[in-house]
């Protein structure tokens, strides 16, 4: 099976740089800067452009944390780690208490610096006291994303592939019928959690790269047929190629060029439904014969002026 697998972390994203703007603007700058930008990477004015599309999205993405008082002011402070302000600000406040009641215990006190948060020793240094019987806030780890192409054909039926992730070897099934660009989440599959959370997820998305004479939409799958002149004006049978072999098809007498046929089960695989397939649609095309002889000419001409005396 051809592949080629690319992994990396979800990356923290500078919004003010996105709007190319720095921690000092202000609301009326950011509006300014985002309509700006919006309007100049707006998917209407840039069709087919992925690029635009993207930037138009962390665009929308910027101005809705920026252009949000509450959440701009926890991005500030905690960066990457902004929507995880509420639990940490719990966290620092469980803090200060157990500091506190440790004060209150005197130099005797029952609390030791092997009892701190993991959490707070990592985030605020894990000194001044302990949280016995406290519990830190558990995150999930981070998710990581990957990109794997495949061939077509390799999505025909379920298949099975081992990946490397870091130093971690992990077995998976593509199933059947997957489309390009859909995306698989395997669970716990991604890094590693904080303060006994769980994984976070492995999220791969596939491209297929279609090396067929097909054309492919969902289970259905499309292709172009010749036939001869002969044989679509007096009937007979052709031999065609699909995915699954050669079929054997009656063509019907007087067939008009682009008429269409229907394979059936000789499609694409149906998502996750290995063995069921969608159907072949198959467009008949004439194929006129060239470089006629004298005596062919004449048998045509002699044809043509059946049809037309009679």
């Amino acid at each position: 099976m051809a592949n080629n697998i690319t992994t990396h972390q979800m990356p923290f994203i500078d919004y003010y740089k996105i709007l190319g703007l720095d921690k000092t603007a202000t609301e009326a700058d950011i509006k300014k800067a985002y309509r700006k930008l919006a309007r100049k990477h707006h998917p209407d004015l840039n069709p087919g452009d992925a690029a635009a599309e993207k930037k138009f999205k962390e665009l929308n993405e910027a101005n809705e944390v920026l252009s949000n008082k509450a959440n701009r002011k926890k991005y500030d402070q905690y960066g990457k780690d902004w929507k995880h302000a509420d639990d940490i600000e719990k966290q620092r406040q469980q803090q200060k208490q157990y500091q506190q009641a440790g004060r209150a215990q005197g130099a005797a006190g029952s609390f030791d610096e092997g009892d701190f948060s993991e959490y707070f020793q990592s985030m605020f240094g894990g000194s001044g006291g302990g949280q016995r019987g406290g519990r830190s806030v558990k995150y999930k780890g981070q998710d990581v994303v990957a990109d794997m192409q495949i061939e077509l054909i390799d999505a025909l039926n379920n298949n099975t592939q081992v990946i490397q992730v870091g130093d971690k070897k992990i077995r998976f099934t593509i199933p059947a019928g997957i489309e390009d660009g859909q995306s698989l989440r395997l669970k716990g599959k991604g890094g590693q959690g904080m303060n006994g959370g769980p994984n976070g997820d492995l999220i791969i998305t596939f491209h297929l790269i279609n090396n067929t004479a097909f054309t492919r939409s969902g289970a259905t799958l499309y292709s172009t047929v010749p036939i001869d002149l002969y044989t679509a004006l007096l009937g007979g049978h052709i031999n065609i190629d699909t995915l699954h072999g050669s079929v054997k098809l009656k063509v019907a007498p007087e067939t008009p060029n682009g008429k269409k046929v229907k394979v059936a089960s000789k499609g694409f695989a149906k998502y996750k439904k290995e063995g069921d397939y969608g159907d072949l649609i198959i467009t008949y095309e004439i194929i006129l014969p060239t470089k006629l002889t004298d005596e062919e000419i004449a048998l045509f001409t002699t044809l043509k002026n059946l049809r037309t005396n009679g």
